[in-house]
């Protein structure tokens, strides 16, 4: 335990210095709006990232080491994010300098959760420690029943502790015209549920659920009737496709229903996020959310999503969080402005970039098809409509598809890759016990695998998003400044990755 708390006191003192390059950069970009979208965004991830660190640091003695992987592994996907943001921009000294920095301490947080999975994984015996080994290498973590931890859902007979309407003046004694000033409404760091209900209409607005704000419920009306909206997307100066979303959640515990969140910023718009979400051990159940290129962003940390309808065309479903969707309706849509021509669509777009992350999208008991138009223009001419279950946006992409109906425009390829060979030797991509016309095996990807019987259950909701374990840790209140007091020990031996 000692060599991990060194290890993460060395990335915590990082942090901070990361953090003061980048507000460095912010003061330095005054009026270069591209600059400044990428600062800020940068100083919000490496803010997640401290967040997260402490977390870790807290539950690591307690042994909550599921959890620590958990944050952890979202605290490297945040610092990886920052330097990602800065990539697009990386025109000055400063910017570069940042970057090398950056490089340095995503190192350093990669052997902290190295050593956090090898002792979750092989307790205290350091023998056994070794460099990090995923499904693609043979190596299976252990995994209860399928079903173990019970299902989750969004709790049924909440009373609302505030509703909104359309236009409050107007709707019979609403607290509030928008969502964004409800969920300001409700307390920091809570730990009760602040409950939204959100009555019918159409709301043209862009929500954000911060950090603090923590168990916070949206309830709507039903898909359709409880609108969100937004266009916002890359094209529009001083946007990142972070910045996208129309409604982005940050704060853990998050929870909705009965909603329809989309971005309606066309096909011809590029990236266009609807719903965003960094909330850890978030459940989403019964809402749709409508797009065309990166539709939904499963960001990072635990995510559940249950009879769900999610609707675009490219990469659609992305991120690097450990999401299971359940149950769920996934439509592709048409893409161009000129469809006919034909495309080449991916369902998803895992990000996982550590073998180390305990991070992946896994998809149980969901129709994969197209919506009733596409579908038209996809029998009207197969050859050119072409549509895949993923591709590997990063490394070391994990996807699996279980017990799903994948109907007829899934290629009999299946996968996609990104460009060239990358991450096809790294990636995991699994299928088990599928139905439909797109399930067929037998001329799918070499790359891709099928999924043994007997590890079927590693995907389940009590082992993949340890369900079992939702109140039993509760995570701390957030200071910007976290100390981290820990023996420091050499580590240049124990490294894992």
């Amino acid at each position: 335990m000692e060599i991990i708390q060194s290890a993460l006191s060395i990335s915590g003192d990082n942090l901070r210095q990361a953090q003061s390059f980048s507000d460095q950069i912010l003061k330095a970009s005054t009026g270069v709006a591209d600059h400044v979208t990428a600062a800020n965004n940068c100083l919000e991830h490496l803010r997640n990232a401290e967040y997260r660190l402490r977390s870790t640091v807290e539950v690591l003695p307690r042994g909550g080491y599921k959890h620590a992987r958990a944050w952890m592994s979202g605290g490297l996907a945040y610092q990886y994010d920052c330097w990602s943001a800065l990539k697009y921009v990386n025109d000055t000294k400063l910017i570069h300098d940042t970057m090398s920095f950056l490089n340095n301490l995503i190192s350093l947080t990669s052997n902290g959760l190295s050593l956090i999975r090898a002792l979750d994984v092989f307790g205290d015996d350091v023998a056994k420690w070794a460099p990090v080994r995923t499904e693609r290498d043979g190596f299976w973590e252990s995994g209860g029943a399928l079903g173990e931890g019970g299902e989750l859902r969004v709790p049924v007979g909440l009373k609302a502790d505030v509703t909104v309407c359309k236009s409050k003046n107007n709707n019979g004694g609403c607290d509030y015209g928008s969502v964004q000033d409800a969920v300001n409404a409700g307390p920091d760091w809570s730990e009760k549920k602040w409950v939204i209900w959100v009555k019918e209409g159409v709301y043209e607005e862009t929500v954000r659920v911060g950090l603090e704000k923590r168990n916070v419920v949206v309830y709507g009306d039903g898909i359709g009737k409880t609108v969100i909206t937004g266009n916002l997307n890359v094209g529009q100066p001083g946007l990142s496709t972070y910045n996208t979303a129309t409604f982005g959640v940050v704060g853990d515990g998050f929870m909705a229903s009965g909603l329809t969140i989309e971005n309606t910023a066309g096909p011809d718009a590029h990236q266009a996020v609807a719903f965003r979400s960094d909330s850890d051990q978030s459940i989403i159940e019964n809402c749709e959310f409508l797009g065309n290129q990166d539709t939904l962003y499963a960001h990072s940390l635990r995510q559940f999503y249950k009879s769900c309808i999610i609707q675009g065309n490219v990469d659609f479903i992305f991120g690097n969080s450990a999401s299971i969707f359940q149950d769920c309706t996934i439509l592709v849509r048409p893409r161009q402005l000129k469809p006919e021509k034909g495309e080449n669509n991916a369902v998803t777009a895992h990000g996982r970039i550590d073998p180390a992350q305990s991070t992946g999208f896994v998809f149980q008991n969901c129709l994969i098809n197209g919506t009733e138009e596409y579908m038209r223009l996809y029998y009207s001419k197969p050859k050119v409509h072409k549509n895949y279950l993923g591709r590997p946006w990063k490394e070391f992409s994990r996807t699996v598809f279980i017990d799903c109906n994948l109907e007829a425009l899934i290629t009999p390829q299946g996968w996609m890759p990104w460009t060239g060979d990358f991450a096809l030797k790294t990636l995991y991509y699994g299928e088990s016990g599928n139905t439909g016309k797109g399930s067929d095996l037998s001329a799918r990807v070499t790359w891709s695998s099928q999924i043994p019987a007997e590890h079927v259950n590693v995907y389940s909701v009590g082992n993949f998003l340890q369900g079992l374990q939702t109140s039993q840790v509760s995570e701390p209140e957030f200071e910007m400044t976290v100390e981290f007091k820990f023996i420091r020990t050499r580590l240049k031996d124990i490294k894992l990755t």
